[in-house]
């Protein structure tokens, strides 16, 4: 995975390709310095809150929003202005240390920060879609001056809700890469709050990891949201995991094949971990399950040597040990790696509970290397699972 990374050629500045749409308002004597926290009469001490990130979901922002958005436009007003931000996609108030303002309603030109599934190195310009995105790890907008002792608000729209940041920056030392992280943040709770809904709501997640799935990486958000439906729905899931399978061509296979190489724990493992995609290719699906859920356990057991000097001496913290991994490269738990929610998959999943007695699934690795699977639980929907979950350990090194 890369984070738009581009070619070797010099790099352009960020007004070369693209512009703001128009002017600010300029505002004078704002002198906006927080959001009270709680009720108070006259003369009272109050507790003031000077930083916040919400969205439209939480009660607290329908409390606050109209009360900000009327001071900002009866600013606006008294230099003879009159935005209407509640029709605003983006609003970005930039406040300076003498109270004057720019005020910028759907004007000022803003970028994502993505991480991205693609393996390799990219060129600028080059199309992407919403299928090559992993993560959105920041918003910003790179042409409007922000300077360190400057305080920020902003509300952004996306489909049916909105979000509201600001940092009014009391100690005069405004730290851009949070605010850039924090409305990254934002964005991609509102743009999939549908599935984090549904991992949060515990009798859907537990089903989807009952079946084997999981909203794994490389994995479209539209292949998500399609098992997600017929889970809930309790509908079969034939016919949406053969239309999956189908949808791992060669080419995808390969994509996500030329990524595992990038890692060092995987590329050692180039003459095992071939066959199994050749016999997925194939429709081999016990060669793929028997190789990958073998080799899963010594990848994890690779990067945790790496990390600590020595192999652990019990493989149940290998979950716990790949959860810390997934947050230090995503930057935290509530990312799209979703990687306490993986930790939960390998333990309830891959690495269920199992008695050498029983008769366990094709996803357990356990039941698999004792043996004790029937055949005809070797399908090329479990063998496509036993692939993802290494391909979702892949993007967590």
């Amino acid at each position: 995975m890369n984070d738009l990374e581009t070619d070797d050629s010099p790099a352009p500045k960020a007004g070369d390709l693209v512009s703001n749409l128009g002017n600010p308002i300029l505002l004078k004597n704002v002198n906006m310095a927080g959001v009270s926290a709680e009720a108070a009469q006259g003369g009272q001490k109050i507790q003031i809150w000077t930083r916040m990130a919400l969205t439209s979901d939480q009660d607290l922002f329908q409390k606050i929003i109209a009360n900000i958005a009327g001071a900002i436009e009866h600013a606006a007003n008294a230099v003879g202005e009159y935005p209407s931000l509640s029709r605003a996609q983006t609003v970005f108030l930039v406040l300076r240390p003498d109270d004057t303002g720019e005020l910028w309603v759907d004007k000022a030109a803003m970028c994502t920060y993505s991480a991205l599934k693609r393996p390799g190195p990219m060129a600028a310009g080059t199309v992407l879609f919403e299928n090559d995105i992993a993560d959105i790890t920041g918003l910003w907008f790179p042409l409007v001056e922000v300077g360190p002792k400057d305080r920020i608000l902003c509300i952004i729209r996306e489909g049916w809700r909105f979000a509201l940041y600001f940092d009014f920056n009391p100690d005069g030392d405004l730290v851009i890469e949070e605010a850039k992280r924090a409305l990254g943040t934002l964005f991609r709770r509102m743009r999939y709050a549908d599935l984090y809904a549904s991992l949060a709501h515990e009798p859907t997640f537990k089903s989807m990891v009952g079946v084997g799935w999981f909203p794994f990486l490389e994995l479209g958000i539209a292949e998500i949201r399609t098992l997600l439906g017929m889970i809930e729905a309790e509908f079969a899931l034939n016919e949406a995991e053969q239309n999956l399978i189908s949808a791992f061509d060669e080419t995808r296979l390969e994509r996500m094949f030329s990524r595992w190489m990038e890692r060092a724990h995987l590329n050692e493992r180039e003459a095992i971990l071939r066959p199994a995609i050749n016999a997925f290719k194939n429709s081999e699906p016990v060669t793929v399950i028997k190789i990958i859920l073998s080799e899963i356990e010594g990848v994890m057991s690779d990067a945790y040597y790496q990390v600590h000097g020595e192999r652990p001496y019990r493989s149940n913290k290998l979950p716990d040990f790949m959860i810390e991994q997934a947050e230090l490269r995503a930057g935290g738990k509530d990312t799209l790696f979703f990687p306490v929610e993986f930790g939960k998959y390998l333990k309830d999943y891959t690495y269920a509970d199992f008695k050498k007695d029983d008769v366990g699934t094709a996803g357990s690795r356990h039941a698999v290397s004792h043996g004790r699977v029937a055949g005809n639980e070797y399908t090329m929907a479990r063998a496509l699972q036993a692939l993802l979950t290494l391909d979702q350990l892949a993007f967590y090194m």
